[in-house]
């Protein structure tokens, strides 16, 4: 593994060459095509077919409403960081992102949907933190996962429930950054005591000693103790595998761990994130492609999830930019190459000009038969990666 950072380290930074897909004009033009089609009632895209490439459209209860809006709000931030290049300029994506954002805001009422969809309201407030609009929403999704808080099981549920069998998944990491805006808009300091229990109930039984992380976490509500650990979309149940971890949770856990210290400073979360961050860098396979689950067998060929490569890339952004915050400026590069090394591999690979989707290869649900499509999260931080690393100056648009 040292031999392995050396070489990496060694590496001048011009050879780690930014995809040039990251800022093709087709990615405002597809961006633009998705949002001027929705079907009415309101839909979401979530996933493409396989074949054409076409969105397939979802209620505004599903999980994964939230990721169109975003990424809305990431071509305004793209054009405010480009201009007018490649397409981007000429349109009002902060106009588009606010109308999109707006028709999901019922379904953060919806209990067992209030998952993911906070995010572009927590973008909306990055540009006018007093969008009322906004504030509500994120106090309402807020409130929703205060209210699936267990302190006896140290964690918010996945889903609202008098069920004993009180269900964590890994992705939650995410939505503690709802917690973290909640508290300063409304001054609740308990938001943020929740995030941080969650975030350490989920550190101590969720990873394992070498840095793979569990998929969900079963718990007994009514003790707190934990009655299995198991995989929803990874590859096997089977707790006498040394390791059997699904990708894009590994990914979840970076992001989360690395934001938790950003907002913290705790140095634990930092130690987490380099912990979760070394087992997926060091467990890619020979061809640079991220697998949908790092211990599926190689043959037959196993599917790759482009969006955790995606949502890895700006995990890694975002752990190097911490590492920098402690003068760690040899982790800091490291990850930061290795981020750009996923991202020229994944964009090699799934790149697709005549999808409706930027990417294909992602895979969504493999034991639902899910695989080979596009998936809008794995846009979102696609389009995400480029404005990270233009802000960074590590790319020109």
């Amino acid at each position: 593994m040292c031999s392995l950072i050396v070489a990496v380290l060694a590496l001048p930074l011009a050879l780690a060459t930014v995809a040039s897909e990251l800022f093709s004009p087709l990615v405002a033009r597809k961006v633009l095509a998705t949002a001027k089609m929705p079907p009415i009632p309101i839909q979401y895209p979530q996933y493409t077919d396989t074949t054409t490439g076409n969105w397939l459209w979802f209620n505004s209860d599903a999980w994964a409403t939230g990721f169109f809006p975003a990424t809305l709000y990431e071509m305004h931030r793209r054009q405010k960081l480009c201009g007018h290049k490649h397409g981007v300029g000429g349109v009002d994506w902060l106009k588009l992102g606010r109308t999109w954002s707006t028709g999901e805001i019922p379904s953060e009422r919806t209990i067992g949907a209030s998952h993911d969809v906070g995010f572009p309201f927590i973008e909306e407030l990055k540009i006018n933190p007093r969008n009322e609009t906004a504030r509500t929403a994120v106090k309402i999704f807020a409130t929703a996962l205060a209210k699936r808080f267990n302190a006896m099981v140290g964690c918010t549920r996945n889903e609202d429930s008098p069920d004993p069998n009180f269900q964590v998944s890994i992705d939650y990491m995410m939505d503690l950054e709802v917690l973290f805006v909640a508290e300063k808009i409304t001054g609740n300091h308990t938001l943020r005591d929740i995030a941080i229990k969650h975030a350490d109930t989920t550190m101590a039984n969720h990873i394992r000693p070498d840095g793979s992380t569990w998929h969900v976490i079963e718990y007994d509500s009514n003790t707190g103790s934990v009655t299995k650990k198991r995989t929803a979309q990874g590859f096997s149940d089977d707790r006498h595998r040394i390791s059997d971890t699904w990708s894009r949770g590994q990914a979840w856990g970076i992001y989360g761990y690395a934001n938790m210290h950003l907002r913290t400073n705790f140095p634990r979360y930092l130690k987490t994130a380099r912990r979760l961050a070394t087992y997926f860098v060091f467990n890619i396979p020979s061809d640079g492609i991220v697998p949908w689950d790092f211990n599926v067998p190689a043959i037959p060929a196993r599917p790759a999830d482009s969006s955790a490569a995606t949502i890895a890339v700006n995990a890694l952004l975002l752990l190097s930019q911490r590492e920098s915050t402690i003068g760690n400026s040899t982790g800091a590069r490291f990850w930061q190459k290795s981020a750009l090394s996923i991202l020229r591999d994944i964009t090699n690979l799934a790149w697709r000009p005549e999808w409706e989707s930027l990417l294909s290869n992602g895979t969504m649900h493999l034991p639902a038969n899910n695989k080979l499509t596009g998936i809008v999260y794995g846009d979102h931080y696609f389009i995400r990666a480029g404005n990270e690393l233009k802000e960074l100056g590590l790319t020109s648009c």
